[in-house]
């Protein structure tokens, strides 16, 4: 459209005057920015010599265009200050179409472009989005002003849109005609002296007497234009709006204090301060978000947001969403498009000035921006703000701290950081109390950039400060200690203070302090990310120090906070993290305080690197990243995380389904995170900002178990399954709102399905006991394997039930592993021919199973709470991995394979390294064992895994004795001092006598005669499912009997005390009496033949001839027998449920039983009476004991409580436990098993999860011993109180020794 015809005529009569005066290139800027000139336009502007020729040719360039370019020129003369030569236009400004409009501005009514283009206000830019959130808040203010006059300050930092939000708020009819109907005034204001600023008001002025019929000549000082606006504002124009833009000095704002109606934007919120009347604010966000970011780079481009390339994200994720950045850069990329990598390196770099100016910006390159905030500061106030270089990006930092960085007052810093704050040079977080302060990246970029040569001294002075105030103390209030701890070793490392860093990372005071206030995580991450700084003093300490958090991390999480100095004792002896802490255990034990040596832990390798405890409950599912670097878990806590791989730090928690969660799966760029729940609801989350993507809720009406994205992001798919009865395996596109494809043909649940690695298979696992593949293309079945053919048939001749629980492609595809039962079957995928067949224990299943993507490997996690490697080419065993209190329930390897992830029941997650890990020769102890103390040596007699009877030396760990294996399950074992020979129980129930040692022991080839010499005179009895009982001799190994009777397991033989009588309880309800090992039997003491269970628990002291045992069947008692005769004595109605425990107090008056009814009672052995009734527990109560002088006793239940009893009255004494239940939802990790009273009853020593001593008068915990497993049965504990002997769950001897 050409230029009208009225407004050519009046540049023409003008164009002499406008060609004197004007400067081309401050008025270029906004005309670009209004889309009329092009940057070729304004290239050959500048190329000409002089100003008088830049300026003409400008204006023969305005008269070959349209309407718009006479606008857009008018309003630069008005923003630039020319107000006499937008004078000579105002009268020939043209009237635009609604259709030019429309093309023009996109907003507001003819009448409102009129009124703005007449007052200046600047055009949209040619590139917009809309902000609407914001533009509705300046709105909302604006209308505030209705009635009265006043102030609304838009105040945010450099670069964060505060202009274009105020342009674009008054682009509203109905704001304009009922609020500003005298019209709305633009005045662009910036840094100016006082010169400048009259000649800005003359201008305005100029402009509100444009329609006068007589012009008043300028006003000659800054009161004079103040009075004449202020009469100009009050009586011609009451209800105008003055928008004044880029406001710095309070001089301005008291100079335009006429009472009227002010929107400014400033980068400073106090100026506003200084004037009279109403004030309103409305802060601007210093960056847009992601969509909107992108949205502009796409305009600027002109193409969709969709075909942007990767570096568009990194570019906004690098600047935060700066509109300023983004719009410069997109500026430059219009005339540069193939620059995106060139623009992203100079932002990371810092290199500011050449990301210049392509707009309308007043700064001619970022740098300028960015400092221009910093020049006006005091030089004081400019040193503190040039000391805030040295914080990390997205950090918030409490007054406090950076009080201690300036060496100031609180109350001073205070101060400071309210001025920074209103000069939008740092922004405070007003969620937190105290309130927290930070800074955008750009700020800290360019700080970064400035002072770049002082950054070490900078960071040197914050260490000297923190040592000088923290010298008598480390920190202790929450907010210092959330920076100092986590910083600390950043501002040692960025300082080059190496001696300081090796000293601070290499103390396990740190460790304990930083873990306490931080968690483990942060630490772990502090020993990688300056491991090569801390290597050059010693890679192996610093290895100690980080194996030590990796592996106790789990316990480093729990509340309260266990005690680092005793989880440090567990460490090698060679460690320095050990070496530490025995000295600060010994000095410790001093002051009274308990520690306890681990033994005999030099036997013990760990072979897992990483432990993470993420959920309060199951872990289903655990899964890597494609570029191996997070791990996303999720379970029955109905929330995913996403962790760092090599540290546990986590980086995302959120709530993600109504129910469990089954499984999660990354996409192949890792920028989504797929997951399924038993909610019967797919989701797919951004990992990036953890917010929900899509969610495919209608078409699975049962639990999704699997879900998968393909290997390569080519072809976007997610395939998943359910427990649907058909419908169970379907592909979904993300880009519709409905499964694009459906799999027919399992008849029963599919419990998982995998894409081949060149996606263009996909195979399922289904409860019918099939492997499927698909293809995935057409979703026609293309081949079915029948996995519970493979297995064989019932004895009555039904085929057993088989589930196929997943399956998993070599990295090939040329083999598929799947998992069934208890076996693993390894199949050609062209053949389907079964090439491998791998079975784990008959006792166990196989849950997952995974290959490995770089070598033959297999693992596969099994219920007994281990992970197996296997190689499919050599059909081997590579690696036994133990270390997890329960089932494993998924297994992956790592992107490139060299590592291996694992999750279970036990609520965590482990990370070994495939390199490392191997078959294990370490033999697994059964947890029923007894212990022998005798004049300092301890010998400790067990079943190990391979049902071998093993005597160990408790001081070494050394094997004395280790028999063949034995048909029958060993069940229980006894040691005896007093006599010279051993007993031994079996399942079958009979005996066998007169074998020699060797026929019946072998010692180990390293084992000499010297090593058994302090063993001799020992007796071990052997109890065996089969229900035999062997006594041998040691340790010249003779089984002196094998005595028969019991038909069922022997559940439990004791010596009595004086070694020359053996009692024994099994399965078959009967109690058997052994005299001095001949094969006499005395009549078996019987219950009932409902008989489920019988157990001997206590001799009493003084009543030799008598035994007490309790039944658990339809009735529930305990019954006293005559030794001697085997007659009844007896029948003692205990309780409501099963009898679980019993104890006899050392005079041998009282007895106690515990049940599962939650009770316990107090018993008279002279009368059989029940003295006192104790009740409180909350669940089966199932360990109790007498303290020596019988004054009180303890009782354990199953919710891991402790309970001190006053013997004399029945009255409670103390309740024992924890402040919070811990990972295992328990107070004691578990049941209450067993427990001692010290010699002078002043210690209590419990057993469950874990191991605790309890302070008896006060009912407070003195220390816990964490055992690698749990479960712990019972605990063994020398006469002295002074060695502690027990085996977890997994078959670790643990030999406690107090520290002294």
């Amino acid at each position: 459209m050409a230029m009208d015809e009225s407004a050519r005529s009046c540049l023409l009569r003008s164009r002499s005057t406008l060609e004197q005066d004007i400067k081309a290139t401050y008025l270029m800027d906004h005309m670009i920015s209004d889309g009329v000139l092009t940057g070729d336009e304004e290239d050959i502007i500048r190329s000409k010599p002089t100003r008088k020729e830049q300026a003409v040719y400008l204006l023969e360039l305005l008269l070959r265009k349209d309407n718009r370019t006479y606008i857009s020129f008018y309003n630069a003369l008005v923003r630039e200050s020319y107000g006499d030569l937008a004078g000579l236009l105002h009268n020939s400004l043209p009237l635009i179409s609604p259709e030019a409009e429309k093309s023009f501005s996109d907003g507001g009514t003819p009448h409102v472009q009129t009124v703005l283009s007449e007052g200046g206000v600047p055009q949209r830019p040619v590139v917009f989005v809309v902000r609407q959130e914001l533009v509705n808040q300046v709105k909302e203010k604006l209308w505030r002003l209705n009635k009265e006059s006043g102030w609304v300050t838009v105040y945010g930092m450099a670069g964060s849109g505060k202009s274009v939000l105020a342009a674009e708020a008054v682009r509203d009819h109905a704001l304009i005609t009922e609020c500003f109907p005298g019209g709305v005034h633009w005045l662009s204001i910036g840094q100016l002296d006082r010169a400048d600023l009259l000649v800005r008001m003359q201008s305005l002025c100029f402009r509100l007497e444009q329609d006068l019929q007589s012009v008043s000549r300028a006003p000659s000082s800054l009161d004079e234009a103040k009075e004449r606006l202020r009469f100009l504002m009050l009586r011609r124009y009451p209800r105008t709006l003055l928008i004044l833009d880029d406001i710095w000095d309070p001089l301005v704002l008291k100079a335009f204090d006429i009472q009227c109606r002010v929107l400014l934007t400033t980068r400073d919120r106090s100026l506003a301060d200084s004037v009279s009347g109403g004030r309103h604010e409305v802060q601007v966000e210093s960056g847009l978000d992601e969509d909107k970011a992108l949205e502009i780079l796409s305009l600027y481009v002109n193409n969709k947001v969709q075909r942007l390339p990767e570096q568009a994200r990194s570019i906004v994720r690098e600047c935060k969403g700066s509109p300023l950045v983004v719009s410069l850069i997109g500026a430059l990329l219009r005339e540069f498009p193939d620059r995106w990598v060139y623009y992203l390196r100079q932002l990371q770099q810092k290199q500011f000035k050449r990301i210049r100016k392509s707009s309308s910006y007043d700064y001619d390159a970022l740098d300028q921006a960015m400092a221009a905030s910093i020049q006006v500061l005091p030089e004081e106030h400019s040193t503190l703000y040039k000391d805030l270089t040295v914080l990390e990006k997205d950090v918030k930092v409490p007054a406090k701290v950076l009080s201690i960085m300036w060496g100031l007052e609180t109350e001073e810093a205070e101060d400071v950081l309210q001025e920074f704050v209103n000069k939008s040079l740092l922004f405070r977080d007003c969620h937190h109390r105290p309130y927290r302060y930070y800074l955008h990246d750009l700020q800290l970029d360019f700080l970064a950039e400035q002072n770049r040569s002082q950054i070490e001294n900078l960071h040197s002075k914050v260490v000297r400060q923190y040592q000088q105030y923290y010298k008598q103390s480390p920190p202790t209030s929450e907010d210092e200690c959330s920076y100092w701890f986590r910083f600390l070793p950043y501002h040692m490392a960025k300082a080059n203070l190496t001696q300081e860093l090796y000293s601070l990372m290499f103390s396990l005071d740190w460790v304990r302090t930083k873990a306490c206030n931080m968690g483990p995580a942060h630490l772990i991450n502090d020993y990688v990310e300056y491991g090569d700084i801390l290597d050059k003093e010693s890679s192996e300490v610093r290895s100690q120090f980080q194996e030590f958090l990796s592996l106790n991390g789990h316990q480093l999480e729990q509340r309260p906070f266990p005690d680092v100095v005793q989880l440090a004792l567990s460490q090698p002896d060679s460690s320095e993290v050990y070496k530490q802490a025995l000295l600060q255990a010994q000095e410790g034990a001093s002051r009274g305080r308990l520690y306890f040596d681990w033994q005999n832990k030099s036997s013990l390798e760990s072979l897992s690197r990483l432990i993470v405890q993420p959920h309060q409950g199951s872990l289903y599912h655990a899964c890597f990243s494609h570029d191996g670097a997070k791990i996303a878990s999720c379970g029955a806590s109905s929330k995913l995380r996403v962790f760092k791989s090599n540290t546990g730090e986590k980086l995302l928690e959120f709530q993600a389904h109504d129910d469990d969660i089954m499984c999660c799966a990354f996409s192949p760029d890792d920028r989504l995170l797929a997951t399924c729940s038993s909610d019967r609801k797919v989701k797919v989350w951004n990992v990036e900002r953890g917010t929900l993507m899509r969610v495919f809720e209608d078409e699975h009406e049962e639990q999704v178990n699997h879900c998968q994205f393909t290997n390569t992001p080519r072809r976007l798919l997610l395939a998943t399954c359910s427990n649907d009865k058909f419908m169970n395996t379907k592909l979904w596109n993300l880009n519709k709102p409905s499964s694009q494809n459906t799999m027919f043909g399992h008849l029963e649940p599919v419990n998982h399905c995998c894409f081949s690695p060149n996606d263009t298979y996909l195979s399922t696992s289904s409860s019918d006991g099939t492997l499927k593949l698909w293809e995935v293309s057409s979703a026609n079945e293309w081949k079915s394997i029948d996995v519970q053919g493979l297995f064989p048939e019932q004895s009555d001749g039904e085929q057993a039930e088989v589930v196929v629980k997943c399956s998993s492609w070599s990295a090939n595809g040329e083999r598929i592993i799947c998992a069934a039962k208890n076996t693993v079957f390894v199949f050609e995928v062209q053949t389907a021919a079964m090439l491998l067949e791998i079975r784990a224990s008959r006792l166990s299943t196989v849950q997952y199973c995974h290959a490995c993507p770089s070598s033959n490997l297999v693992a596969i996690a099994l219920s007994h709470y281990t992970v197996e490697l296997w190689d499919i080419e050599s059909n081997r065993k590579m690696a036994d991995c133990s270390g997890h209190l329960s089932w494993v329930h998924c297994v992956q390897f790592s992107p490139e394979g060299s590592r291996l992830l694992s999750c279970s029941d036990d609520q965590t997650f482990r990370l070994w390294e495939t390199a490392k890990v191997h078959t294990t020769s370490a033999v697994c102890l059964k947890r029923d064992s007894d212990v022998l103390f005798s004049d300092g040596d301890i010998s400790v007699a067990a079943a190990d895994n391979r049902n071998r009877l093993q005597v160990r030396n408790g001081q070494t760990g050394v094997v004395l004795f280790q028999s063949e294996e034995q048909e029958s399950r060993i069940r229980c074992t006894c040691l005896c001092s007093q006599s010279s020979a051993v007993a031994l129980g079996r399942e079958d129930g009979n005996v066998q006598a007169g074998m020699t040692a060797r026929q019946v022991l072998r010692t180990i080839g390293w084992r000499t005669l010297q090593l058994l010499t302090p063993h001799r005179g020992l007796v071990l009895a052997l109890g065996l499912e089969t229900g035999r009982i062997q006594v041998v001799e040691l340790p010249s190994g003779a089984l002196l009997a094998s005595l028969p009777g019991h038909t069922k397991t022997v559940l439990h033989c004791q010596f009595s005390r004086d070694g020359n009588t053996l009692i024994s309880s099994s399965e078959d309800g009967t109690i058997r009496v052994q005299a001095s090992f001949s094969l006499f039997l005395f009549p078996p003491f019987c219950h009932r033949s409902l008989t489920r269970q019988a157990r001997v628990l206590a001799f009493g002291p003084s009543i030799t001839t008598q035994c007490l045992s309790f039944y658990t069947g339809t009735y529930m008692y305990a019954r006293v027998w005559d030794i001697e005769t085997g007659e009844k004595l007896r029948d003692v109605a205990c309780h409501g449920g099963a009898v679980l425990a019993c104890d006899v107090s050392q005079d041998g008056r009282l007895f106690v039983t515990t049940s599962a009814d939650k009770t316990a009672k107090v018993w008279s052995c002279a009368s059989w009476d029940c003295m006192h009734l104790l009740t409180g527990h909350q669940d089966c109560v199932r360990s109790c004991r007498f303290s020596w002088d019988g004054r009180r006793l303890a009782t354990g239940d199953d919710d891991g409580e402790i309970r001190l009893w006053n013997v004399t009255n029945g009255s409670l004494l103390k309740i024992c436990s924890a402040v919070n239940k811990d990972a295992m939802d328990s107070l004691h990790g578990g049941w209450v098993t067993d427990l001692h009273f010290s010699p002078d009853d002043a210690v209590l020593v419990s057993t469950g999860g874990y191991v605790k001593w309890w302070d008896v008068e006060k009912g407070e915990a003195l220390q816990t011993f964490y055992p690698t497993g749990a479960n712990l049965k019972r605990i063994h504990v020398s006469p002295d109180f002074s060695t502690f002997v027990t085996i977890d769950n997994i078959g670790i001897l643990y030999i406690l020794k107090k520290v002294e």
